[in-house]
């Protein structure tokens, strides 16, 4: 039998759902349960594809091409299960499908509302494909009182009802603040969340209290009683220094027994959370450290690069380092000499990005990491700049550009306008749509077994997750490998470039992919075990 756990937010947002889902995931996996997740986002967005990063965070993207919420990373990161297309739904999409079946008529002229038609396609989405899991966790975007959200607090409501008795867990996080001048954490707050929650026909099964120190059993008494919920119930969820310790923390606070308990399992053998102490014991006690710029233009927000700190994370964890980030936003290398902020650093990572703002700044990190020869990893447009920055500097071609920024004499980098995935040919116009029509998800790439990306790797032949609009011109492939800079990576119909590298340099490698998507904590992705490697080597040096 399939057991539904649904997770809401409530007080403030930003509390962290899709890690305490994710965490509570992996604590029923070491128990030995199957468990699938699933998100519910209520923002009108056919998919966070067209966000900005500094408002949304990163756009995580599966092998099959969806544009996802950031809290999907998280899930593969925790669970190891990859995600998919049908993981993750929004609003608009919802409305898209509907208004869709509107226009063909299969309504029969029925008037469509909220209630049933939108609620109705919710369902659906929950519960399709999970016949093979234990349990199936799903997590609502948003807080508790949005008015965009109410469609789904509806569905999951009725769920509830609809569902076998027993089947169905609320989880409600929530904030207990604590207020220095009177020297207590204050209910008052999670009551109201509460009470929100109960108007909409809801009531929370355990409640997750995101708090910094212990919660007095005054406190917890007052919350069970006002909340309407079991003493057990009211769960700490207390902060701790490093995401891969929530797992353990819930673990200790009792989650895991409370949802089990709810749903009348047994709690039998205690769950084998070793691999998770391990890594917590690694990143609590490194044996060493180094400090890596990310040269990037979305600084502002870290989320906006949620996936690759925690795979430098992992690569430190894989060689029990401690990995510092010195965050730099790109246009201040455009404006001033790059060499007092990177000099003694470590290793340098300039990520992926849309539009000309801090492009220059990229292309002068890429040259500097060159030239001082310090280990450098380039990611989608951080490959591209590093490109062109080769083509200028050493390949003579000084008005060497992307098409992304307006016309250019040397188009070293141009729109992709047709590709292959598998045997079939997929097309985009210039003009066309932004949302979803870029390369999306997993393809194949073949790397020269010389190259040093195909041994970090250890196999010539690999998969990895694409996000982009522009591709290198195949056509400056000799020029530029004559200067050294080797095409080291192409697609398996060798017309799409895919990784290149400088030849005899310690660590110069541009991917076109993002590799950081595919990193977990208990399987390091090879490039940033390798990049991390290779700035411990620097770090020697300096």
């Amino acid at each position: 039998m399939t057991r539904y756990v649904f997770i809401t937010g409530g007080v403030v947002s930003s509390l962290g759902k899709g890690l305490a889902s994710a965490a509570l995931a992996a604590v029923l996996q070491a128990r030995g349960y199957r468990v699938r997740m699933r998100k519910l986002d209520p923002y009108l967005n056919v998919d966070p594809g067209t966000m900005s990063p500094t408002q949304h965070g990163e756009v995580f993207v599966t092998d099959d091409g969806a544009e996802t919420d950031l809290d999907l990373g998280h899930y593969e990161r925790f669970t190891g299960v990859p995600a998919s297309r049908a993981d993750n739904i929004t609003t608009g999409r919802i409305y898209q499908d509907i208004i869709a079946k509107e226009r063909r008529g299969d309504y029969l002229g029925a008037t469509i509302q909220v209630i049933p038609h939108v609620t109705n396609a919710i369902k659906d989405f929950v519960l399709e494909g999970n016949d093979a899991y234990d349990f199936v966790l799903v997590e609502i975007g948003g807080t508790v009182g949005d008015i965009e959200g109410l469609p789904f607090f509806e569905a999951i409501r009725q769920l509830g009802q609809e569902l076998p008795r027993g089947t169905c867990c609320y989880v409600h996080l929530t904030l207990l603040p604590y207020i220095p001048s009177a020297g207590e954490l204050k209910t008052k707050p999670t009551q109201h969340s509460v009470k929100e929650l109960r108007s909409i026909g809801i009531q929370p099964d355990i409640l997750l209290c995101r708090c910094d120190r212990d919660i007095p059993a005054d406190e917890r008494r007052k919350l069970a009683l006002f909340c309407n919920v079991r003493e057990t119930a009211v769960i700490e969820a207390r902060d701790v220094a490093s995401i891969y310790e929530v797992p353990l923390s819930y673990r200790k606070a009792g989650l895991d027994r409370e949802v089990l308990g709810h749903f009348g399992l047994e709690h039998g053998q205690e769950p084998d959370l070793g691999r998770w102490q391990t890594i917590a014991e690694r990143v609590r006690n490194p044996e060493g450290e180094v400090s890596i710029a990310i040269v990037g233009k979305y600084t502002g927000l870290k989320d906006a690069y949620k996936s690759l700190t925690e795979a430098l994370t992992h690569g430190g964890i894989s060689h029990r380092v401690k990995v510092n980030l010195e965050w730099i936003e790109a246009e201040v290398f455009e404006r001033e000499d790059p060499a007092p902020f990177l000099e003694g650093l470590n290793g340098i990572l300039v990520p992926g990005g849309f539009g000309q703002r801090g492009a220059e700044g990229k292309i002068r990190a890429a040259r500097f990491a060159r030239e001082k020869r310090i280990p450098y990893l380039g990611i989608c447009f951080g490959m591209q700049m590093a490109v062109i920055e080769a083509a200028r500097s050493l390949a003579g071609l000084p008005e060497a550009n992307s098409t992304e920024f307006g016309d250019t004499a040397e188009p070293v980098v141009g729109l992709l306008t047709e590709w292959l995935r598998g045997n079939e040919l997929e097309r985009r116009a210039a003009a066309g749509d932004l949302g979803g029509t870029m390369r999306l998800g997993a393809y194949d790439a073949k790397l020269d077994p010389e190259s040093k990306i195909a041994q970090i790797y250890g196999t010539a032949d690999i998969s990895e997750r694409h996000r982009h609009r522009y591709e290198v011109n195949m056509a400056y492939r000799e020029r530029l490998e004559a200067q050294g800079l080797r095409f080291s990576g192409v697609s398996p119909d060798g017309l799409l470039p895919e990784t290149v590298e400088h030849v005899g340099h310690p660590f110069f490698i541009g991917v076109q992919f993002h590799p950081e998507l595919k990193s977990r904590p208990f399987e390091p992705h090879p490039l940033f075990k390798g990049f991390v490697g290779a700035a411990i080597e620097q770090s020697r040096l300096v």
